[in-house]
């Protein structure tokens, strides 16, 4: 379930004109802009950026930018844009990076639907005039290159169909290969991977299981310096469990040296309007702690008011000592 609070009725000229009024003068009003845009779906929040544009001429996302900083900024800017546009730049902006953060693509490829992945790649190819696919090939090479790509490549099959026989023969495929009896260059595991609909693999996951004694996450553990392992059982657990996965990736977040505000944004923010109630209800029952709590704790200012807002929790929590 969602966590956004939207009105069901809305005026998107008065929210364009509340958002123009909220940055005019010596300072930019932060808590009117999040009491807005805090509480406004997609297609809401394309509907203010169309009628900003068409009264002042101007880009919403632009004036935000220039209006606001940090990690405010970068979150509420992604939070505006459409959904399938902030995935193409998120996916740039990791590949992008000094050390390029492949769970970023790994989460667009194998948590969104097939037309959600399609729609991404578009916007893509649309805004940096190359494709996802290239540009994830020129970042990575050998193994993980074949891995990235195909799943970047990859229009799985939506239904719910599962051939139970072919579950426990590529389970054993799996596991030769990874015992290394199989084919080399971990192919076979990456076709699976790659190809196979998200229930197919799922029941292929479990067959192994039952199998083997222990989940293919585990077997896959090696050392921890190789980068290919690393990909391959975040693959798997984006495809097996999205929720359990996002739950652990803002428990990394939060308990890493700095924290680390740009994993917890793109939690929020892609989650909000899909199962962020869920991912929360497993991070409390993981960490002892609500998530809203850890929010609270470890950010600040107006970006914890505008994350706060998203989890659906509009005033700032008392926290104890």
């Amino acid at each position: 379930m969602a966590t956004l609070i939207a009105p069901k009725y809305f005026s998107p000229v008065e929210d364009a004109e509340n958002i123009k009024k909220a940055c005019l003068g010596l300072g930019t009003d932060e808590n009117a802009i999040i009491s807005i845009l805090g509480h406004r779906n997609a297609n809401q929040r394309k509907l203010i950026r169309l009628a900003y544009e068409e009264i002042y001429n101007e880009d919403l996302i632009q004036q935000l930018n220039s209006e606001l900083c940090g990690d405010f900024e970068r979150a509420i800017s992604h939070w505006t844009l459409d959904p399938a546009d902030r995935d193409a730049i998120l996916a740039n902006n990791a590949l992008k990076a000094s050390t390029p953060d492949y769970r970023v693509i790994i989460e667009i490829a194998c948590v969104r639907s097939a037309e959600d992945l399609l729609a991404v790649k578009r916007a893509y190819r649309f805004r940096f005039k190359h494709s996802l696919e290239e540009d994830v090939a020129s970042c990575t090479t050998k193994d993980m290159r074949k891995l990235l790509v195909g799943v970047v490549s990859a229009y799985r099959c939506e239904g719910n169909e599962i051939d139970e026989n072919m579950a426990e023969l590529e389970a054993n495929i799996i596991d030769d290969e990874i015992k290394g009896k199989g084919c080399k260059n971990n192919e076979e595991i990456i076709r699976i991977v790659s190809t196979r609909s998200k229930p197919q693999l799922n029941a292929t996951f479990n067959r192994y299981r039952d199998i083997h004694g222990t989940s293919i996450t585990k077997g896959l553990i090696g050392d921890s310096s190789d980068e290919y392992l690393a990909a391959l059982r975040t693959v798997i657990r984006c495809i097996r469990d999205p929720k359990k996965y996002y739950a652990k990736v803002l428990r990394n977040a939060m308990n890493t040296i700095g924290v680390d505000r740009d994993g917890i944004s793109r939690v929020i923010v892609t989650r909000a309007e899909k199962d962020l109630k869920e991912i929360m209800e497993m991070y409390l029952k993981r960490n002892n702690i609500s998530l809203e709590e850890a929010v609270s704790r470890e950010i600040g200012g107006d970006y914890k008011a505008f994350l706060l807002a998203l989890l659906g929790v509009d005033q700032p929590l008392n926290l104890k000592d």
